[in-house]
């Protein structure tokens, strides 16, 4: 698996993600949501995001993203975390 190219996608996936409304997000507590995606080298990624409350309901949220190819990664994927302010900004 390329690092730096999986980094990117699971980057620019999960902004994406993140930039839906906080009530969307809040809604989607508890759930994983699954996409697979082929990058312009070719390779099949997996992502999966999930959305949790970062300290208290109602308050900030946590937004986990992991990205990985299938192989050996998929038991240690690469992943990154955003948190959302009810009022939709990133911190």
């Amino acid at each position: 698996m390329n690092n730096s190219e999986a980094k990117a996608i699971l980057s620019k996936e999960l902004r994406t993600f993140a930039a839906r409304p906080y009530d969307e997000l809040a809604h989607l507590i508890s759930q994983t949501e699954v996409k697979n995606v082929k990058s312009d080298s070719g390779v099949d990624y997996q992502i999966e995001i999930n959305v949790l409350w970062d300290s208290a309901p109602d308050k900030d949220l946590c937004i986990i993203g992991s990205i990985d190819d299938g192989g050996w990664r998929a038991f240690v994927p690469l992943t990154e975390s955003l948190i959302v302010k009810p009022d939709g900004t990133l911190s």
